[in-house]
């Protein structure tokens, strides 16, 4: 298992933000495929699901990329 995500690392390192847009697009097009696949009954709670997991992926990845972001722009305005 260590050697598959040493190998899926050095991949990921080497793509850039076109390849990781459409991991995403797949990714997101699965979800939606599951979420009709459903079952009225549990379509809320699946909702719910993937709200938390959204939150929960969500909010790490963009506190990594704000102070990045912000280190951008003052990189930009001192040139």
């Amino acid at each position: 298992m260590k050697r598959l995500f040493s190998a899926a690392d050095a991949y990921i390192a080497k793509m850039n933000w076109k390849d990781l847009a459409l991991v995403k697009l797949c990714l997101c097009s699965v979800g939606v495929l599951l979420g009709l696949a459903a079952p009225k009954r549990v379509r809320k709670w699946a909702a719910f699901g993937a709200m938390v997991v959204f939150v929960a992926t969500y909010l790490p990845i963009m506190l990594k990329f704000l102070p990045h972001l912000i280190g951008w722009g003052r990189e930009e305005t001192d040139a």
